[in-house]
């Protein structure tokens, strides 16, 4: 290859989805052993593809889709997962889990280090947590953004301490959407599915024993950018497709390069592409008009997320093997 080209990342929807397809259905009649699949829709691009492949495998009627809201969500997020299900034609619940989520302190948790980073954040205020640094060879570090009602933002620096907790707290919000999606998937004898793409997937962008867990990762191996287009292939309403990616965690808009990716997805999905495939950084950084050490950074950044990643991927650990056990 003498130039990257953002062709690498283009694909036969058709093929992809037939082939994704097939092989659903194999899984979950044959090695799961289910007879359909529970998907919780954010109203975000991958969880509505996966949705709509669990359908195309299964039919709507096999397919349970669960609108899982708490009070950070975005009001749009849950009426494009509405609009969704129902374009799909598949049965789905709604569940608001603030209740349960206030009860076991997430939000008192993650209340209590913000105001220890801002004493001025008050309950009706708006946060999120930021990256900065890694790109203009600094550490990576955290931020944290608050603003008032009336439109007054702080930034300020966070410490691992308070960044840990809050981080902590808010995972609380996947794990229990994950509980409530094994609830439903025991009580009707589903698969739970994991909706995380390649970029996600690779990079660690999940919360262990949250939306990392699932019985079946359908889009694992597809680039963000090939998920829209999946998306526009299976017909998908406008408003997904055209849907930027959030992390729709925090109480202020975040986007996924803001909190953890160091580039916006498109970006990211060529840079971790090129070096999968062993592309200098060089080439990298004529394809995405930055500068050869910006390009090497990105690298650097991706091969830290990585070594963090494999945590997240590893399954429970045994001090010693158990006999007639395979694995």
């Amino acid at each position: 290859m003498t130039e990257l080209s953002w062709n690498v990342l283009n694909i036969d929807c058709e093929a992809e989805a037939n082939d994704i397809s097939v092989k659903l259905r194999a899984l979950v009649s044959g090695e799961l052993r289910k007879r359909g699949l529970v998907v919780a829709v954010s109203g975000g691009i991958d969880s509505s593809v996966c949705a709509a492949l669990a359908v195309r495998a299964l039919g709507n009627q096999r397919v349970q889709g669960l609108i899982l809201p708490e009070r950070d969500s975005s009001d749009e997020s849950a009426t494009r997962a509405q609009a969704l299900c129902e374009f799909l034609g598949m049965p789905v619940l709604s569940m608001n889990i603030a209740p349960t989520l206030e009860a076991i302190g997430c939000y008192r948790w993650r209340d209590e280090a913000v105001r220890r980073a801002v004493p001025e954040y008050q309950d009706d205020w708006g946060m999120k947590i930021v990256i900065a640094g890694g790109l203009s060879g600094q550490i990576n570090h955290f931020r944290i953004v608050a603003q008032s009602p009336d439109g007054q933002r702080i930034e300020r620096r966070l410490d691992l301490v308070d960044y840990l907790q809050i981080v902590a707290a808010t995972n609380f919000k996947q794990r229990i959407r994950k509980t409530l999606e094994y609830f439903h998937a025991d009580r009707l004898n589903y698969a739970v599915v994991g909706t995380p793409n390649r970029l996600e997937y690779d990079q660690g962008f999940f919360v262990k024993n949250g939306d990392g867990s699932a019985d079946v990762k359908p889009i694992a191996h597809l680039y963000k950018t090939q998920v829209y287009a999946m998306a526009r292939f299976l017909g998908l309403p406008k408003g997904i497709c055209d849907a930027a990616p959030t992390t729709d965690t925090y109480s202020l808009p975040q986007g996924q390069d803001e909190f953890y990716f160091a580039l916006p997805y498109r970006d990211m999905d060529l840079a971790l592409w090129a070096y999968v495939h062993g592309i200098p950084a060089g080439q990298l950084a004529k394809a995405l008009q930055v500068n050869e050490q910006q390009a090497a950074r990105v690298y650097a950044d991706i091969e830290a997320k990585r070594r963090a990643a494999r945590y997240l991927h590893l399954a429970a650990l045994l001090v010693k093997p158990v006999d007639g056990q395979s694995g």
